[in-house]
């Protein structure tokens, strides 16, 4: 029977919502996607409109349907995965939301982190949600919308008002407002959610402000958590999976034994290592993050969060103009042999993991009178792989283990001459499976095994198939040279910004 039907992934990104429909062999049968707008309302802030989120994701999710010649009958179940941290707040009676979405690139609450840190939180709330105290992260964008809008705590205390990470809200309005959830992967993203109890914690809760009345209730991630109206495809289909982008990523590349690891290169580049059945707590800056449930167990990560990673080249295009389309890229740095000594730190909303310095911005250094576009955008793609490197060292310290080959997905993934800088600058094996989209695919697994349409872990990792493998070949002299060089230009970019009371 799973022969003749199939999973439908929803993927909603920072930049595009996607859907993929896949088939029991874990090959995608059709594809859509739709980019949506960007809005930047002042420096270091970033919105979307959590309308335009949900139109696109529907419109494509009803494109791959009917590009794939299925009808809701033929489709098992749907999986959703997510931009995490970004926060949506809407009203429960009509459902319309109160504000554009605050995106977790969003530098917008830095104010509150300071404000929260001067009061002397930051080792209990490290403690309790194995994240940093950053701007980054759900709790301080809740905190900031409803210090916005007069009488909006007390609504949310009386449940009118509800929040939701993008995947509560798409499934709020898959099920016509039936449903207010999230998983754990998520759940685990907001400076809320306490790692030891799986549960939002009260005292987290007091020391932002939250009411609990707003939160969505909590549930394994590979779980059936509602069907979808039969108004948006024809028929219900079951919603049996929920993950957060990176941590569906991570099991979309079946990395389900500890000790291994994945690298997303998407808007942002995002590097998670599976460390079993109990949290890791980080000891070099990086995030301990619950990675998937199943069936009551749970699967922790270790986790180095970049802000900016395929961004440079939307900001190459968008910004700076220098190319007509994402896809030309290649070509422009193909101009030349190397970036020329330029360095690009890219810290247009400040820098993740391990620096977390909200207060850095973005900075290039090495220009010369011979500096070329070429140059520039070859500094800005090897940035992707600089920033992981910084990632992979903080990760080798705190797992106590060499990590010396990394599975790699996302869109820039595709680019082999970057995969070929990454072996080169990591001095470990890179491996890029033949599906590079492991994001969707991930979370097609995650409702398939709820249902029953993949037996377990062990059969959906067969279905993982390599494409190319690459190994360091860079001399260990220059290696070493390009890697000082970042350093210090990393140094120079950090906190620029004056900080905010």
């Amino acid at each position: 029977m799973n022969q003749h039907k199939y999973i439908l992934a929803l993927d909603q990104g920072t930049t595009s919502s996607r859907a993929i429909v896949f088939d029991h062999g874990g090959r995608a049968v059709a594809a859509a996607q739709q980019e949506f707008p960007q809005l930047l309302p002042r420096p270091g802030e970033v919105e979307h409109d959590p309308e335009a989120i949900w139109e696109s994701q529907l419109a494509v999710a009803r494109q791959a349907l009917e590009q794939a010649h299925l009808n809701a009958a033929q489709i098992a179940a749907v999986g959703v995965t997510n931009q995490r941290e970004t926060v949506i707040l809407w009203e429960r009676d009509s459902g319309r939301p109160i504000h554009h979405a605050i995106v977790w690139q969003s530098r917008v609450s830095a104010g509150i982190c300071e404000r929260v840190r001067a009061s002397g939180c930051e080792p209990l709330i490290r403690q309790k949600t194995g994240l940093v105290l950053d701007p980054y992260f759900s709790a301080t964008k809740i905190r900031h919308l409803l210090d916005l809008y007069p009488a909006l705590q007390q609504r949310a205390e009386r449940g009118e008002i509800l929040f939701g990470t993008v995947d509560s809200f798409l499934v709020w309005r898959l099920t016509g407002g039936r449903c207010h959830v999230t998983d754990v992967s998520n759940a685990s993203r907001t400076l809320l959610f306490n790692l030891a109890t799986l549960d939002w914690d009260d005292e987290l809760l007091k020391i932002f402000g939250v009411p609990r009345a707003m939160l969505p209730a909590v549930r394994p991630s590979s779980h059936l958590f509602a069907s979808c109206d039969a108004e948006f495809f024809g028929r219900e289909i079951p919603i049996a999976g929920v993950a957060g982008d990176q941590q569906a990523a991570t099991f979309g590349q079946a990395c389900f034994e500890p000790g291994m690891a994945k690298n997303t290169y998407g808007t942002g580049c995002f590097l998670l290592l599976n460390t079993g059945s109990q949290p890791v707590p980080s000891q070099h800056n990086l995030l301990t993050t619950v990675g998937w449930q199943i069936d009551g167990q749970v699967t922790y990560c270790l986790e180095g969060s970049i802000f900016i990673g395929g961004a440079v080249v939307q900001w190459l295009r968008d910004g700076l103009g220098l190319i007509p389309n994402s896809q030309a890229v290649e070509a422009l740095c193909a101009t030349v042999p190397d970036s020329g000594g330029v360095v690009f730190v890219p810290a247009f909303v400040g820098l993740g993991a391990p620096h977390w310095d909200p207060y850095a911005r973005g900075a290039v250094f090495g220009l010369t009178r011979g500096t070329t576009a070429g140059h520039l955008a070859r500094a800005a793609i090897e940035s992707m792989a600089m920033q992981t490197s910084d990632l992979l060292d903080a990760m080798r310290q705190d797992a106590h283990v060499p990590l010396t080959v990394l599975n790699v997905d996302g869109g820039a993934s595709v680019n082999s001459e970057l995969m070929q800088f990454q072996a080169d600058i990591l001095q470990a094996s890179v491996r890029r499976p033949v599906v590079a989209e492991t994001t969707a695919l991930g979370a097609a697994y995650l409702a398939g095994l709820a249902v029953g349409y993949w037996d377990s872990t062990a059969d959906v990792a067969r279905n993982w198939v390599l494409d190319r493998e690459f190994t360091p070949r860079m001399p260990a002299a220059e290696r070493e040279t390009r890697v000082r060089r970042w350093q210090r230009a990393v140094q120079r970019a950090r906190d620029w910004e004056e900080r905010e009371a």
